[in-house]
């Protein structure tokens, strides 16, 4: 699968509902496909989470804190630092996001 059909595979999916206890989140698993991504081609990454960071949904934000937001710190801290802070002055759930890493 390349980047932009695991994106819009994950936008497909997206905001949908989560899964039930114990069962495995189709939409966690699209999102954990677009981090596949991160080290290749980190500007879609970041434009994916910068559009479902703010989400209303909390298991949405907690999917793109921690399968995707994390890591774009971990790998590209230089270069996205700079956009997380400009971010979380401009929504506040994407500071809770931010938060939920």
């Amino acid at each position: 699968m390349s980047m932009i059909e695991a994106i819009r595979h994950a936008n497909r999916l997206l905001p949908g509902m989560p899964a039930a206890e114990g069962e495995e989140d189709a939409r966690w698993q699209a999102i954990i496909a677009v981090g596949d991504y991160i080290q290749t081609d980190p500007e879609a990454v970041w434009e994916f989470v910068r559009r479902w960071g703010v989400h209303p949904q909390v298991d949405v934000r907690d999917a793109i804190a921690t399968c995707l937001l994390e890591h774009l710190l971990e790998h590209h801290f230089k270069t996205i630092l700079p956009r997380v802070e400009q971010a979380i002055t401009e929504d506040r759930l994407f500071a809770d996001t931010l938060l939920r890493c």
